[in-house]
């Protein structure tokens, strides 16, 4: 190889599927593996870039970087959201990419699609938390939202609490929740099935566990629907009403201090002056350190807010890179092949 030669891997969403790479437990492992390296001070964790095209719709655009210093490698993820995207033009409203490169000389080693990753991170941080959180006897869970991000979310939910014996769907259209059921119950075996026929209630009232996935900025799920012991996981932005966090006994987040700055239900009432540092439990990663208790009760009503961490995205795309890469799964191309100047034809390609 040309000593001025850069090579990479692209990686396309069916490479990384080809590969083993939808693994909730292994991006479960990960994800937790990273937190405690994160508490440790080995991650670089900058703030993310957003981009708003639209007030009204938060159609963005993100730019989102994290450094592994133990793997030596700095990532980036570029992930669009359009939330008008489904009803507007009838295509999903998440698309990503990854770039991964290593921080010896700086070159990239992997370009990959990444909304695979994305989803199944925004999963397996759910299902971490529901570990410490949920009741280990939890049996139902109810979603509003039926999209990617709800179906993997039952895929983890259920890796970490095999106990779950029912679902609850609630989604805008009939339609939507059928295609849930069509695609989940073939994996889901042991579980039985509810359409909630677009009623919000008839999905959430009284679950173990509840889970709002959805673009909606609205308050959709209602405090008396959640039951004393019942564990809830907040994905999206504005989904749920104050008085289901007034209510929680712990309010548990991924990352407290990001919370602040965002639009989601905390984020409000903390800029309303309704919820304060004190309120909060515990950041995720103190829950698996071990330095701060989960649910200490079978009783106890939770809320746990995730906001999305770069630098578990960037990790669990480096495990998936390593895995293709170890079945020679994958594109090699190269960014160079040498530096300009030494391509022996330059004269003809300059325009000057």
């Amino acid at each position: 190889m040309n000593i001025h030669e850069l090579p990479f891997t692209y990686l396309s969403q069916e490479d990384l599927l080809d590969a083993g790479c939808f693994d909730m437990r292994m991006a479960i492992e990960v994800a937790e593996k990273t937190m405690l390296d994160f508490e440790d001070h080995r991650i670089l964790f900058p703030e993310k870039i957003v981009q708003i095209f639209d007030q009204a719709s938060q159609d963005r655009i993100n730019c989102l970087p994290a450094t592994l210093l133990d793997d030596k490698v700095c990532g980036m993820k570029w992930v669009s959201v359009f939330p008008r995207n489904p009803k507007k033009y009838n295509v999903q409203n998440l698309s990503a990419v990854f770039v991964l490169s290593e921080i010896e000389k700086g070159f990239p080693i992997a370009l990959m699609e990444g909304t695979l990753a994305s989803n199944i991170r925004v999963a397996a941080v759910g299902a971490i938390a529901a570990k410490h959180l949920a009741r280990e006897d939890s049996e139902s869970i109810g979603f509003i939202g039926s999209g990617e991000q709800a179906k993997m979310h039952l895929l983890s939910m259920k890796t970490v609490r095999p106990s779950l014996k029912e679902c609850r769907i609630a989604a805008k259209t009939v339609e939507e929740e059928q295609q849930f059921i069509d695609e989940l119950s073939p994996l889901l075996t042991d579980m039985t099935f509810v359409a909630a026929k677009t009623h919000a209630r008839a999905a959430m009232d009284g679950a173990d566990i509840l889970v709002t996935a959805t673009s909606a900025q609205a308050p959709l799920l209602k405090a008396e629907w959640m039951k004393k012991g019942a564990f809830y996981s907040h994905i999206g932005g504005w989904e749920d009403e104050y008085a289901v966090a007034q209510q929680c006994d712990k309010i548990v987040c991924d990352d407290w201090e990001t919370v602040t700055h965002r639009g989601q239900t905390l984020s409000r009432m903390y800029a309303e002056g309704l919820l304060s540092h004190d309120d909060i439990h515990a950041d995720l990663h103190e829950l698996v350190s071990g330095h701060k208790a989960g649910r200490e009760s079978n009783d106890e009503r939770i809320y746990f807010n995730a906001i999305g961490l770069a630098y578990i995205d960037v990790a669990i795309a480096l495990a998936m890179f390593k895995r293709a890469k170890a079945a020679n799964i994958g594109t090699e191309l190269d960014l160079q092949e040498k530096m300009v100047f030494e391509h022996k034809d330059i004269l003809s390609k300059i325009r000057m």
